[in-house]
């Protein structure tokens, strides 16, 4: 297991003796400019593990959620379920600790670990890292499990061939309104949990309802990654020809 720290960044700071003040609008201007440089730079390297993993026929899968989705376990069941089917590997996103790769490498399976410090998402930079680290076999299945987020993410392509959100019925059937970027920008929901429903105030068809307003095309599935309900659906979508 290999474990990819985010480099620090040096800021070298020179201090004229003159300090201009600029106005909160050409500061803002400014902002704005370099945000879209840096989305720009991404998008470009994206398309290049796009084409990448594309050519070697890897079905690459974002897996997005807040911390506590259960998104580990989900990963965890899914890569014994499907291990003997087809090639499984893994890039473990997270700030800080390999806790959550050391838990996918006990399954078998290859995985890389990125620790982003104070980075709350991964980038198509960090992903092309992970892959020449990782080398996943042609006509494999490749998951990247993201920083526990539910807003930087879903602005970062990172060259994947889909994006999954995972919510658990512990967070509340509102969170795709909450935050609908990042249910906009998903191919699939994931609620997770389903074995909690009695103990819990959450109701998977209002959450579906809230997540199609805003992305009318989402597919709902709603599975325990735990007791092992309704993943056969997840997996029929997993192994579904593009």
């Amino acid at each position: 297991m290999q474990n990819l720290d985010r480099p620090a960044h040096e800021h070298p700071h020179e201090h004229p003796h003159e300090h201009g003040h600029e106005h909160p609008h050409e500061l803002a201007a400014r902002t704005i400019s370099i945000e879209q440089d840096i989305l720009a730079k991404n998008a470009d390297l994206a398309q290049r593990n796009r084409r990448w993993l594309d050519e070697q026929r890897i079905v690459s899968v974002n897996l997005m959620s807040s911390p506590g989705s259960g998104k580990t376990t989900l990963l965890e069941r899914t890569i014994r379920d499907l291990g003997e089917r087809l090639p499984v590997s893994v890039i473990e996103g997270d700030q800080e600790t390999t806790l959550d790769a050391e838990r996918i490498r006990a399954t078998g399976c290859r995985v890389v670990q990125i620790n982003t410090g104070a980075g709350c998402h991964l980038d198509a930079d960090m992903l092309a890292r992970g892959l020449r680290e990782l080398s996943p076999p042609s006509g494999s299945l490749l998951f990247v499990e993201n920083v526990g987020n539910l807003v930087c993410p879903a602005l970062f392509d990172l060259g994947e061939r889909a994006r999954v959100v995972v919510i658990s019925v512990t967070e509340g059937d509102d969170k795709p309104l909450k935050y609908p970027h990042m249910f906009a920008a998903a191919d699939v929901v994931v609620v997770n949990k389903t074995d909690l429903l009695p103990y819990v105030d959450f109701d998977v068809e209002r959450c579906t309802e809230h997540a199609r307003s805003v992305n009318p095309s989402v597919e709902v599935i709603a599975v325990s990654a735990a007791k092992g309900d309704g993943l056969d659906a997840w997996y029929s979508w997993l192994l579904r020809p593009s």
